[in-house]
C-alpha cells in the first residue's frame, strides 16, 4: 500500500445533474495541503461553508448519504468519495454550486476520469492508516445485515448480497487490490434500483434526476400492457419500453454479472471514507446498505480514536488495558492520596469507560475509617468513580491539561456493599447524554462481579483559568 499522502496535480471539474434533486451541478476537485483531508465546500452559498466529509457530518442516511453541518446540507456524496477514497486521495477540496454532486452514470467511473485525468501526486507527509488488529462486527437482525472486520496487510472486501428476485438472486464479489482492481472493476458498476422503489422514490419527491442514463431499473413485479404505457411515458421512451434478459428496463446490458453488488462495494468504499482515515482490513459484508454501513463505521472510528489515545498517552502499548497509572496522570489532575483511579481497562470515547482502584490496606483514610474495621468511605467510593468517569470526558478534549472536571449532581445513589482492604473495585460508567460541556453519566462499583455501589453523575468540562 501507499506510504505518502496524496492529493491531485491540478483543478478537474465535471457538471451534470443531481439524481435526488435534479439541481444541475458543477463538481470541481481542487488540490489540498497535506491532512486537509477531504473536504466538500459549497461556493454557491454566502462565505462559501465547507464540510469536513467524516462521520461526525453525516446528517441523513436514507437514500445515499448526506453531509451537512448547521443549515447547509450536502446529498447523496457516498459516488464522489468512493471515487477519492478508491484513487487514494487523501488531501482534496470538493467544490460544489449546488446541494448535490452529478449523479452521472449512476456508478464514480465520471469522477474517477476527471481526477485520474488532472494527475495524482505523492506528496511529503506519510498517510496514516488504522491498522485492525482485532476483529469488529456489526450486526442488524431485522435487515438481516452481517458486517466482520478484519486483520488485513492490505484494504480488502467481500460483499454478499441476496435478492428474492430471480434477476438478481445471490451475488457476491471480492475485492482484493484498491490500485490494482477499482478504477477498472468497482468504479463503472452503476446504481440500480427495483421497479416498486421507482415508484416509492417518486412519491417522496426523490429522484428527480433519475432515468435510465443513470440507474439500471429492475423489474421485480408482473406488469401488463397498460403498465407498459405508463412505464413509456415515465421513462419517456418513444420506442416502448423493453423487458430485458435480466429483466431490466429498456433492455440494459450490465457492465459485469455480478454489477449490483459491485455497486454495493463502492457505496461501501465510499461511506468508509468518512472514518477519515485509510484502513488497513478485510471488510466481509452482507446484505448491507447505507444506514449499515454508517454504524460501522461509527463503530471503526470509536475503535481508531481509542487507539489515538493511548498513543497520545502511553507510548508502550499494553493489550491488557488502555491507560496505565502514569497515563492517568496526563490525563487527571488529582494526585497522592486523592487520585483514586490506578488504571482504564476499556475505553469508547463519548460513550463508555471502565477503570480499575486496587484498595490496599495502605489507603490513608483506613486510619481513621474505621480502626479495627476498615470499610472505604462511600464519599470515596463516588469519587474514585467520578474520577473515572472525568477521564471519558477529559481524553475528548484537545488540551485536558488546560481543562477540569466539575461534578455538579449526584442521583440514585445506592451502596450496596462494603469495601475492604484488598478489594478491587471496577468501576463501568456510560454516557447518558450531553449537550455542549454539560454530561451525566451513569456509574455503577463492582467487586467479584458483585455491585457495591451505584449513582447518575451530572458534570461540567470548564477551563482551568
Amino acid at each position: 500500500m501507499l506510504t505518502q499522502q496524496q492529493t491531485i496535480k491540478r483543478p478537474a471539474t465535471y457538471s451534470g445533474i443531481g439524481l435526488h434533486t435534479g439541481n444541475k451541478t458543477v463538481v470541481t476537485f481542487r488540490p489540498a495541503e497535506e491532512n486537509t483531508g477531504i473536504r466538500f465546500r459549497r461556493v454557491d452559498l454566502p462565505d462559501t461553508p465547507e464540510i469536513v466529509a467524516d462521520i461526525d457530518h453525516v446528517v441523513d442516511i436514507s437514500r445515499g448519504t448526506s453531509i451537512g453541518e448547521g443549515d447547509v446540507t450536502i446529498h447523496t456524496v457516498e459516488h464522489v468519495l468512493a471515487a477519492i477514497a478508491g484513487l487514494e486521495i487523501d488531501n482534496i477540496i470538493v467544490e460544489l454550486n449546488s446541494n448535490e454532486p452529478p449523479v452521472g452514470d449512476g456508478s464514480a467511473l465520471s469522477f474517477v476520469e476527471v481526477i485520474q485525468n488532472a494527475g495524482i501526486i505523492q506528496q511529503n507527509l506519510p498517510k496514516s492508516y488504522f491498522v485492525i488488529e482485532k476483529a469488529l462486527s456489526y450486526s442488524d437482525e431485522q435487515r438481516r445485515v452481517d458486517i466482520v472486520v478484519c486483520p488485513s496487510n492490505d484494504f480488502r472486501i467481500t460483499f454478499l448480497v441476496e435478492y428474492q428476485n430471480r434477476a438478481l438472486g445471490t451475488q457476491c464479489t471480492a475485492m482484493n487490490s484498491l490500485e490494482e482492481e477499482f478504477a477498472t472493476q468497482y468504479a463503472p458498476a452503476r446504481t440500480f434500483c427495483f421497479l416498486h422503489e421507482v415508484e416509492e422514490l417518486s412519491k417522496q419527491g426523490l429522484i428527480k434526476g433519475g432515468n435510465l442514463d443513470n440507474a439500471i431499473v429492475i423489474i421485480d413485479k408482473d406488469i401488463d400492457e397498460k403498465e407498459f404505457e405508463r412505464l413509456e411515458r415515465k421513462f419517456g421512451l418513444e420506442s416502448g419500453v423493453v423487458l430485458g434478459d435480466d429483466r431490466t428496463i429498456n433492455g440494459k446490458k450490465l457492465r459485469f454479472k455480478n454489477e449490483p453488488v459491485r455497486h454495493k462495494a463502492l457505496d461501501l468504499i465510499g461511506d468508509l471514507a468518512l472514518l477519515g482515515v485509510p484502513l488497513k482490513a478485510h471488510i466481509m459484508a452482507a446484505r448491507s446498505g447505507h444506514a449499515a454501513n454508517i454504524e460501522l463505521v461509527r463503530k471503526i472510528r470509536k475503535e481508531y480514536e481509542k487507539v489515538q489515545i493511548q498513543t497520545k498517552y502511553q507510548p508502550t502499548k499494553d493489550e491488557e488495558l488502555v491507560l496505565d497509572a502514569n497515563a492517568i496522570q496526563k490525563i487527571l489532575p488529582h494526585r497522592y492520596p486523592f487520585l483514586l483511579v490506578d488504571k482504564i481497562i476499556d475505553l469508547t470515547p463519548m460513550d463508555r469507560v471502565v477503570g480499575i482502584k486496587n484498595v490496599t490496606q495502605n489507603e490513608p483514610f483506613f486510619v481513621g475509617h474505621f480502626p479495627g474495621l476498615p470499610i472505604m468511605p462511600g464519599v470515596l467510593i463516588l469519587e474514585a468513580m467520578a474520577q473515572t468517569g472525568g477521564i471519558l470526558l477529559l481524553n475528548t478534549q484537545q488540551n485536558p491539561e488546560e481543562k477540569l472536571v466539575y461534578f455538579t449532581g449526584l442521583d440514585k445513589v445506592k451502596f450496596r456493599k462494603p469495601v475492604r482492604p484488598g478489594d478491587q473495585l471496577r468501576f463501568e460508567l456510560e454516557m447518558l447524554r450531553f449537550r455542549s460541556s454539560i454530561y451525566k453519566m451513569a456509574g455503577k462499583a463492582f467487586v467479584n462481579e458483585r455491585l457495591v455501589c451505584e449513582a447518575e453523575l451530572s458534570a461540567a468540562v470548564i477551563d482551568k483559568n
